[in-house]
């Protein structure tokens, strides 16, 4: 039996382009008909049934729910901003703290108005400005009722699968674009930290929480020699650590929000740049079961992200975790074994507050489709139906007691 601190925040996450349907006027919904992508369409209608949604949320105990503001919604049009859209956030909130479950508020989950990336995305220098102002907005709107803040969902996801890799719009694929994207990625999440902070202040309310929700992955060399050794801290340094000090350099974190689902097996073929950064394992060597993205499962490195985590001192909140598959008892399995390792982290001190399973229900994902299965929640895409999964339900015994 292993007990978790009291005061935990357990649940999980959504974000609103892939969960909530007809967000017409962001830059997805145009580049999935151009790329050939399967389409979100109405995704899971949860724009209109986000109560029923939190309803099922309640029954499996959670006290908690992560989510995004769709940007697209609320600024259709540059610096024109919608009354209704903002209302609808403000009622998903409300109805949030109306079932006792405490809002964690993503501002930025990888979509942006069209406006604002036929105006050069997060290229242009003028975007930081641009974001602001949104922040400001929404910010002013919902503060009363939120404590917990994200400003930007996974950095460097973001800027390497839009910017270098070329997968997401607008498929760029240029070292420079990607440099200038992430230099303003950090100055907006820095900026938006004191916009935050300052906004509470104006209004008396207790300071909030603001942070980033920043992906990592364990990276594990394949053979314990010298050049794997190395390639493996390169690149734990260059994916998961570089922004986190540099955030934290400005003390713009007040708990660090991670995102992890799996590890790299790293094995350096050769010497050069790109096999440092790339390079993995093709055999099968450390063979592990796998999620049916083809993702490796591996919960230690879990304790072990957490574990290096433990140098900053600052509190620890897992924004995302979770399995997409088709086999439920799979999922169960990842999340317990995972929780296991939350909890041997917390047992070395690491303060982890809370866990947030990705994701409440099955949704869009990306340039995926809606073919991958997150959810503890299935989506029946025909009918909109939900059907509670039977891991959702173990799931949420431990959300009632916080017993595993």
């Amino acid at each position: 039996m292993l007990k978790f601190p009291d005061n935990f925040l357990w649940g999980a996450a959504t974000s609103s382009y892939q969960v909530e349907g007809g967000n017409k006027r962001a830059d997805w919904w145009p580049w999935e008909k151009l790329a050939g992508k399967e389409l979100s369409g109405r995704a899971c209608r949860h724009y209109e049934l986000y109560q029923d949604d939190f309803d099922l949320a309640k029954k499996l105990h959670h006290n908690a729910h992560r989510f995004s503001v769709e940007w697209s919604r609320v600024e259709p049009e540059e610096g024109k901003f919608s009354r209704k859209e903002i209302k609808h956030y403000q009622d998903v909130v409300a109805a949030l703290r109306a079932r006792g479950l405490e809002p964690v508020v993503t501002l930025h989950h990888f979509t942006n108005p069209i406006w604002f990336a036929e105006a050069g995305s997060w290229v242009d220098p003028k975007a930081v400005d641009r974001f602001l102002r949104f922040c400001d907005v929404i910010v002013r709107a919902l503060a009363r009722d939120v404590r917990y803040w994200v400003t930007i969902n996974e950095p460097t996801i973001y800027l390497s699968h839009a910017f270098i890799l070329g997968v997401w719009p607008p498929q760029e694929k240029s070292f420079l674009k990607a440099a200038a994207v992430e230099e303003h990625l950090v100055s907006a999440h820095i900026k938006a930290h004191r916009l935050i902070h300052n906004i509470y202040r104006e209004r008396g309310l207790p300071a909030p929480a603001v942070s980033i929700a920043q992906h990592l992955m364990a990276f594990v060399p394949c053979k314990k020699d010298l050049r794997n050794r190395l390639a493996t801290y390169f690149r734990e340094q260059l994916f998961n650590m570089v922004l986190l000090d540099r955030l934290i350099a400005q003390k713009t974190l007040d708990f660090i929000g991670i995102n992890y689902y799996s590890r790299q097996l790293v094995e350096l073929g050769r010497w050069g740049a790109d096999n440092w950064a790339t390079d993995v394992c093709l055999k099968r060597h450390h063979p592990v079961k796998k999620n049916s993205l083809g993702w490796d499962i591996y919960p230690k490195g879990l304790y072990e992200v957490l574990v290096k985590l433990k140098k900053y001192n600052l509190p620890v909140m897992i924004t995302e975790n979770g399995i997409c598959t088709l086999n439920d008892t799979m999922r169960w399995d990842y999340i317990r074994e995972h929780l296991k390792s939350v909890h041997r982290a917390i047992q070395k001190g690491v303060r982890v507050t809370g866990y947030l399973h990705w994701a409440l229900m099955d949704n869009f994902e990306w340039d995926k489709g809606f073919a991958p299965r997150f959810g503890l929640i299935d989506i029946n895409y025909k009918t909109f139906k939900r059907t509670v999964r039977n891991s959702a339900k173990k799931y949420a015994r431990v959300c009632k007691t916080g017993i595993l």
